[in-house]
């Protein structure tokens, strides 16, 4: 029986130019296409809509999210 061993930045790569979901501390969430990332779960999205408390407050075109506020992502 093989053991299959999936990293998490393995399932970020799979995710790239999809649509995410990430939540972040304070009841923040963005949701938008993973254009990048980096060994620290820095991300960048495109098309990204902010969301506070399950509320828009707005869209941006690209934005950097800084890996230590990620609570998860969602691919």
């Amino acid at each position: 029986m093989a053991i299959l061993i999936v990293k998490p930045l393995d399932i970020l790569k799979q995710a790239i130019g999809k649509n995410v979901i990430v939540v972040l501390k304070g009841k923040r969430e963005y949701r938008g296409v993973l254009d990048g990332y980096d060994p620290h779960m820095n991300l960048v999205l495109k098309n990204a809509e902010e969301l506070v408390s399950g509320e828009s407050v707005g869209r941006t075109a690209t934005i950097i999210v800084r890996g230590d506020n990620v609570i998860y992502i969602s691919p």
